[in-house]
């Protein structure tokens, strides 16, 4: 696994707590972030993660510094041999980091049957509405 910035527009209020989206406020978030997070505008910045070589189209999201229990379960299933990704099976399927074991299995189930099919097929589905994007809690 390696640290790197990822490039995100701002959906939440400057003083909101820098943490996950699931354990943030749904206050948080300003009317133009709500927009861009139901649009799934608000990954366009990553594409220079993607750029820059830090990031691919497709894999597992990558995971905040602090949130040991995901980091360990993907360490331990070999989720960190594919480089991380703006979207994923796990994306597609509604599931986030508030549930790090079924988020660390999931992606392993993306990597195991990863093929080109697969890669565009994550792609056309996040574009075409499926996942709802980072949860956020109330």
């Amino acid at each position: 696994m390696q640290n790197f910035t990822l490039v995100k527009f701002r959906t939440m209020s400057k003083d909101t707590a820098s943490v996950a989206s699931h354990l943030a406020s749904s206050s948080s978030i300003t009317p133009l972030g709500s927009f861009l997070r139901k649009t799934k505008l608000d990954e366009i910045p990553q594409l220079w993660n993607v750029l820059k070589g830090e990031m691919s189209l497709v894999g597992p999201r990558p995971s905040l510094f602090n949130q040991e229990e995901l980091i360990n379960a993907r360490d331990a299933l070999g989720v960190y041999s594919l480089r991380p990704g703006i979207t994923g099976l796990a994306q597609i399927k509604n599931i986030d980091m508030s549930t790090p074991e079924l988020l660390a299995k999931t992606d392993a189930e993306m990597i195991s049957t990863m093929s080109v099919a697969n890669y565009f097929k994550y792609i056309f589905l996040t574009f075409a509405g499926k996942g709802q994007g980072d949860r956020v809690g109330r």
